[in-house]
């Protein structure tokens, strides 16, 4: 890295600041738990350990130096304590897309339109009004496998599974679906990334990249883990 690409000192003395504002609303959160699944200490924990990272990281790149913190990963996240046999579970799914085509998918809006009276489109709207139209008609598997149909493409997503002890009543979490998930609750999870990609590529060899290329998979790559 460049010097000029380097971080300020203030940028990491601003990380340093957030890292402990983090703690301090992690430990406020920890003192006024309801109950062990508590969104606001998951919430607290996560923003802890985005802090964290970042201030890991400004500071490597600002003084080749490094925190004793180490972040969760998927690969080394929290052990699953729940039953062996859940009698309910929840399966949360998280898809990032950029819009590339916001032409395209506002035409594509459009068309919905056109042939479907209950659907309504606010010209004024643009892609976020074009966006309710389509995730309206479309079945969210249909928008991740035609991505480009709809001039999106696809970034990181993931899938968790998490037990419960039953099953929620109707409307009981709607205000706050995913805030009630315990990390330790997670049986399994799938992450697809390319940076997964990245890391077969390191170790992969020319004559599997060659098969990926004739096949034509320009998924981004899965990687599961089974936690139970």
């Amino acid at each position: 890295m460049s010097d000029a690409a380097l971080p300020t000192v203030a940028e990491v003395r601003a990380a340093a600041e957030a890292v402990k504002a983090a703690l301090d609303r992690h430990l406020a959160a920890v003192e006024s738990r309801i109950g062990d699944d508590d969104p606001d200490v998951y919430a607290a924990f996560n923003e802890l350990a985005a802090a964290a990272e970042e201030y890991d990281e400004l500071l490597y790149d600002r003084y080749d130096e490094v925190t004793p913190f180490e972040i969760p990963t998927p690969e080394d996240g929290l052990p699953y304590t729940g039953p062996a046999e859940p009698a309910a579970f929840s399966v949360l799914i998280r898809r990032d897309y950029a819009v590339v085509e916001p032409a395209r998918l506002i035409a594509q809006a459009e068309r919905v339109v056109a042939h479907d009276r209950e659907a309504e489109l606010d010209h004024d709207g643009g892609t976020a009004d074009a966006l309710g139209v389509l995730f309206g008609e479309y079945e969210p598997d249909e928008i991740a496998s035609r991505a480009k149909d709809f001039g999106l493409e696809e970034g990181d997503s993931t899938l968790w599974i998490a037990a419960s002890e039953e099953v929620a009543e109707p409307g009981e979490w709607l205000g706050s679906p995913f805030g009630h998930i315990d990390p330790q609750d997670v049986m399994h999870r799938f992450d697809v990334s390319s940076v997964f990609d990245e890391d077969e590529g390191d170790d992969g060899d020319e004559a599997d990249e060659s098969d990926d290329e004739e096949a034509g998979d320009a998924r981004p790559a899965e990687r599961g883990l089974t936690t139970a």
